[in-house]
């Protein structure tokens, strides 16, 4: 890499970032981003919105045209098509997220699964608009068996048939994508259960990574262990004669990680600070780069930086901007200036689309807000996006 590396992608164009907003939607859009600048206000909102659900309150129109509008596609698939349909119309493509939390019964599990394969079955028929849907193995297993399996405990009898049952409903979704052509997204969760859900991942991909990508696990860089795990995951891969999908995160437990290691007087897993969460990132990247042939990633961040790094590292080393194995990815409502800008300089560039009911996807709603007003300078640097656009226009 040269010293000075010419950018291939000018993330500040706010012309392209923003082409498919009118000027009503940009001003609703720097009002809810200012909203979401005060911390103090978001966690009042929070607990109000929690309050008034349990009282059964009529919050959820206010939220459907507020925070929903900006971060969910749509309540259903069928409301996600428009959505779909205007990003396809960019060259962005749409990653589908489920984005039902906080089940414990085998009968919501049972849902969410019925729930993913409709969406794998409905992404098959969209020309290629939708080519991943993601998933969390907390939705499709109970939280506290993937702890006790994480922690190596032993499991009773019917532990052991419910983790057997929980097994079959990731790989049935794993099948279905497969067969259809698509790719699945396993999430990375907490700390505390991510080895159960490794183990799953790793699982998935002996089987269903043998010839073409179909299955990607999460590696959360914030997490001081997690640049070594994706090495050693690859070297299994290589190993075994599979393909490595890796989805690279920064992550989105911090706060939570942070106070269960001081509870439990336990060293942190996360990194001492941004600088060695950036610098283990922008290192992963690098290596599924150099190592493309055998790993399948996701570049799935809103830094920047890293994003610029990978665009300007696939332009040096010739790489065809179209490569099956690397790609980039944003949330839907939030960073338009580098998915759009990547996708009209010919990169592979995806949103992250969450759909469900809007009292369902509540608690994804209130996270997102939290974790883009505790983000320094996350919220900020969307409004000031949004503002010069504003001014452009009135040029």
């Amino acid at each position: 890499m040269s010293d000075s590396p010419v950018s291939t992608v000018d993330f500040g164009n706010t012309a392209i970032a923003f082409e498919r907003k009118t000027n009503k939607e940009l001003s609703r859009m720097s009002w809810l981003f200012g909203l979401m600048r005060r911390p103090w206000l978001v966690s009042i909102g929070g607990k109000l919105t929690q309050w008034a659900l349990t009282l059964r309150l009529p919050v959820q129109t206010v939220i459907r045209h507020t925070i929903f509008q900006q971060f969910c596609g749509g309540t259903d698939l069928a409301d996600c098509k428009n959505s779909v349909e205007d990003l396809a119309k960019y060259k962005v493509q749409t990653v589908l997220d489920y984005g039902v939390e906080a089940k414990d019964k085998e009968s919501d599990f049972d849902q969410t699964l019925a729930e993913n394969i409709k969406a794998i079955l409905y992404a098959a028929q969209q020309n290629g608009n939708i080519p991943i849907i993601s998933s969390k193995v907390s939705g499709l297993c109970r939280f506290a068996l993937l702890e006790k399996v994480s922690a190596e405990l032993p499991l009773s009898a019917a532990e052991t048939e419910e983790w057997q049952r929980a097994r079959t409903r990731l790989e049935n979704l794993c099948i279905e994508a497969a067969d259809h052509g698509m790719s699945i997204f396993i999430d990375a969760e907490e700390s505390w259960v991510q080895p159960a859900i490794d183990y799953l991942a790793m699982e998935m991909m002996r089987s269903y990574n043998q010839k073409k990508i179909a299955v990607y696990n999460t590696f959360q860089l914030y997490r001081h262990d997690r640049l070594a795990y994706l090495k050693e995951s690859h070297a299994t891969a290589l190993k075994e004669g599979f393909i490595l999908g890796a989805k690279l995160v920064r992550g989105a437990y911090m706060e939570k990680e942070r106070e269960r290691a001081k509870a439990n007087n336990q060293p942190s897993p996360i990194q001492p600070d941004k600088a060695a969460t950036d610098r283990d990132y922008d290192a992963a990247l690098i290596y599924c780069i150099e190592n493309r042939n055998t790993i399948a990633s996701c570049l799935a961040s809103h830094n920047q930086k890293s994003n610029s790094l990978q665009a300007e590292l696939m332009s040096q080393q010739n790489i065809d901007k179209n490569n099956p194995h690397l790609s980039f990815c944003q949330l839907y409502g939030m960073s338009d200036n580098l998915t759009f800008n990547l996708a009209k300089a010919g990169y592979q560039a995806a949103k992250y689309m969450p759909y469900g009911a809007v009292r369902e996807v509540i608690p994804y709603l209130l996270r997102r807000a939290q974790e883009n007003s505790s983000v320094s300078g996350e919220v900020s640097r969307e409004l000031s996006l949004i503002q010069k656009e504003q001014k452009r226009r009135k040029k």
